[in-house]
Order: structure tokens, then sequence, then C-alpha cells
């Protein structure tokens, strides 16, 4: 018999991104079927996912006031899988980003419009929408991680008591807010306490989920064991240690349909791991995209946030010296604006050398891995990662720090690896400029053995990083709450 599951996040692909957990969300439904989970997913109605659901969606169920806010529940599909979306225009019928406005301030209302979002669900879970029945509920991150606090401190009178678990994405963003928005969350005043809703001093909506949901998850297994640490718990890690028995690490997949090199539609050229050598048709493309010279070292690429978490100000000091030793870099993205600024004057200091496009591109994304060399991926903290996933897929060397999810997916090409034949990629120790210039040294090095870096190529190609089990851990762990509940 199914499990029904609902599967609460803020985006999912193909309807509204920003960025990993979109991909996560997105991929769930159909990662979970072959394990005998039915997953309906529920996300907010932004213009973009109204528009895209057109005349299709369906009214059913109506709220007065969800936390003062008039709201409809639409039902639609997402793909082949049930969609539910919250219809809420006073909190989600606006320009702009999920979380902001078009210049990236964040909308001050985000407490209020995340926790009418985690209320509804809490609402649907329990079995408030007629027709409707599910035995879990499945939160990410801190924009729906308030919902396990109202199934478990405000239940829906007369509601399913069903279990939930909570998935961190990235602990540096909590959802924290001043202690003067608790009496509008429609919460009792006994959940004002440390077991509840407070967290030093104020509301923490990811803190809540965290300590409140049957069990927490994230994104890699390393990631788990990091957010232990003051270094990366970013002041919950002595939550995570109290409920550390509760805490397990589920590595993402990626959809293999849509990152296939043998089928990608964006490629000028696709290829397999037997025919690597139509990847040259790709890495013209690049050059001519993104107005580099041809040269004989590697071209290194970059698809990222360009922000601090993602080394991307230690990467800036590296590349003179990348460059030096014979690499080119083409770069997409957008951050901090300094950074951008500073990727810019790096551009015009090494016309040729180095190309930048800022903002996001999904096609180009998928040409950048089709035809660079290797991917620089240097985060100082990397809850799982996914582009080096695609680099390992498409034979685009990651080269990344060894941290949480990098550490787990990548294979360094140390003298043993090499002489064994699994290496994957090139790692480094620490996020620093003489780590990441002699990581970059070391791939520089390895590209200059063509039958060395051919096989690297096809380890990374055979390596298996699918939602097949990653869906089966998800599955046992859903199983094994609700044998807890029986």
């Amino acid at each position: 018999m199914a499990i029904n599951v609902l599967s609460v996040a803020s985006e999912a692909v193909p309807l509204v991104k920003t960025g990993g957990l979109a991909d996560v969300a997105g991929a769930l439904p159909a990662a979970l079927a072959p394990h005998g989970v039915a997953v309906t997913s529920f996300i907010p109605g932004y213009p973009a996912v109204l528009k895209a659901l057109g005349k299709r969606a369906k009214a059913i169920h109506a709220w007065d006031a969800l936390l003062g806010t008039p709201a409809r529940l639409l039902a639609g599909k997402l793909g082949a899988h049930p969609l539910l979306v919250l219809d809420a225009p006073a909190l989600f019928g606006r320009e702009g980003g999920p979380y902001g406005d078009a210049s990236g301030r964040d909308w001050a209302d985000n407490w209020h419009r995340f926790a009418a979002f985690a209320r509804a669900g809490a609402d649907i879970a329990a079995g408030a929408v007629k027709g409707r029945a599910f035995d879990l509920v499945h939160a990410h991150d801190w924009q729906s991680a308030m919902l396990p606090a109202y199934l478990r401190l405000a239940p829906v009178p007369g509601g399913r008591d069903v279990p939930s678990v909570i998935t961190i994405h990235n602990m540096a963003f909590q959802g924290y807010y001043p202690a003067d928005i608790f009496p509008q969350l429609d919460l009792p005043p006994a959940a004002w306490t440390v077991d509840g809703v407070e967290s030093y001093g104020g509301v923490g909506f990811l803190k809540a989920g965290m300590q409140l949901a049957d069990a927490i998850t994230t994104v890699s297994p390393t990631y788990a064991g990091e957010i232990r640490s003051v270094e990366f718990g970013m002041g919950l890690e002595g939550l995570v240690q109290a409920r550390s028995h509760r805490v397990h690490g589920i590595l993402n997949g990626i959809d293999s349909a849509e990152w296939n090199p043998a089928s990608d539609p964006h490629l000028p050229a696709r290829y397999t791991a037997g025919k690597l050598a139509a990847r040259a048709k790709n890495k013209r493309a690049i050059e001519q995209e993104f107005g580099l010279e041809r040269g004989d070292g590697p071209l290194f690429i970059v698809v990222s946030r360009l922000t601090w978490q993602k080394g991307m100000d230690v990467l800036l000091e590296a590349l003179d010296h990348l460059v030096g030793i014979g690499g080119r870099l083409a770069l997409l993205g957008s951050g901090d604006a300094e950074i951008e600024k500073a990727f810019l004057a790096a551009a015009a200091r090494h016309p040729g050398r180095i190309g930048v496009r800022l903002g996001y591109d999904e096609p180009a994304a998928h040409r950048l891995q089709g035809g660079g060399d290797a991917i620089l991926v240097p985060s100082r903290f990397e809850p799982c990662g996914l582009t080096q996933l695609y680099g390992l897929a498409y034979g685009c060397i990651p080269v990344v720090s060894r941290t949480g999810g990098l550490a787990d997916t990548v294979i360094d090409a140390n003298p043993a690896a090499l002489a064994a034949g699994v290496a994957t990629g090139v790692q480094m120790n620490a996020v620093s400029y003489t780590a990441l210039a002699m990581a970059i040294s070391r791939t520089c090095e390895l590209y200059a053995r063509p039958a060395t870096w051919k096989r690297l190529q096809k380890n990374a190609m055979a390596a298996d990083f699918s939602w097949d089990a990653s869906g089966a851990a998800y599955a046992a762990l859903y199983r094994q709450l609700l044998e807890e509940r029986a």
C-alpha cells in the first residue's frame, strides 16, 4: 500500500526556482514513486505559478482568514504528479522574486507569508481539506519549517496526527524574526519557549521545525555531521546535538533525464563517455559565447551564486594565477554586488582569458557543463551541492573544497586514487588562496596528461548520482516514522 506524503516547499522546478531546493522539490515525486510513496507537492501561488497552472487549476478549499488573510487552495499537476497551490494574493501576488523585490531586498512580511504557508500546510496534512488524506508531511527549509510547530502546538481540532520531516538544505538561512511577531502567528502562549518557537529571544522558523519535527534530514551525510559543530551549526548546533538521534544525512540526487549529455537539447554536440571527442564542439561554442581565446590549458567554468559562502572572494584572489599557468575561465552567476564588480574587472584585466556573464540562464549552465574542462566549486560550506554532480555527469571535472556534499561525491585524484583508477575530481582541504591555487595547478597538471584526464572524465561519468538510492533512503525513513506511530 502506497504511503501518501505531502511535500511542502517554497519552490519547485519547473514552476519556480532560485536554487537547489527547487530541483530537489521538483524531483522528489518521481524519485519516490518507485518505492511505494505517492507525493503531492504544495507550493505558494506566485504569479508565475498561477500563470503556469492557467485554467487547469481547480479551487478545492478556502480560508476566510489564514493568519488574517483570505486564501484558496488550488489543485493541479506538477508533471505527472498532484500539485497543490496556495492562492493568497495579498501574500504572494506580487512582482519580483519569491523572497524579495526586483532589487533583491527581502520582503518585509516574509515572516507572515511563510507562516501562513506553513499553517495551510499543517491544515492540509491534518485532513482539513475534504478528499485529501496524508500519512506524513515533509517540509523543506525555513520557509515551511513552522509546519511541524503548527501540527504539534496548534493542531487542527479533530485532525490527523501525522509525523513530520524537516529537510535542511542550508543552515545559513534560518528565518529568524523579532519576538513581536509571535502574537500574530496564531500559536498558543505555551509555544513561546525554548522547546517551541523561541530562539535567542526571537522567533526561529527553522529552529522550530528542527525542534518539533519527528525527523531532521540534511542533503548529505557529511553535512549532517558538520552541523553538530559551531563552525557549521550557525547557532543551532546545540539543538542538532540534542536531537542527533533524529538527524539523517540523505544525499541529493540529480534528474538524470534532464542532465544527460547524450540527450541534452541545449548542447551543440551531444556525447557519451565513449565519445568524449564530441565535447570539443561544445568547448568552441563556450569560447565564442564568452569571448575567450583558444588555449592549450583547461577551460575552467563557474556556475554559482557569487557569495562568500561559495568561496568566490578566494577565487578572485586566484584568478591571476589561473591565467598565468595557462587556464581560462567562463563564469555564469550573480550575487554580491562587490564580487560581481570584481569579476567584471578581472575579465577586463584578462581579455580573452576570462569571460563573465552575470545572471542565471539554465540552457547556458548546461552548455558550460558540456564544454568546460573543469568546474570550480571552492565553497566554504556546501550542504550538498548540485553543480559538482552535473559536472560529474558531463565529464566536467569538479575542483572542490572538502566539505559537505562535495566531500561525499568527489574522489580526489591523489596518487592512490589514480593508481586504483577511481579518481573523479580534485579536492582541497581549506578555502584559502594557497589551497585553491594548488588545486588549480594540480588540475592543469592532470589536464596535461591526456590519458589520465580521459580516465578522470570516464570515472566521473560512470558515477551514479541519480535519485534511485536517495529515493529509497527517504522511503525507508518515512516507513520508520510511521512504524513508530503505529
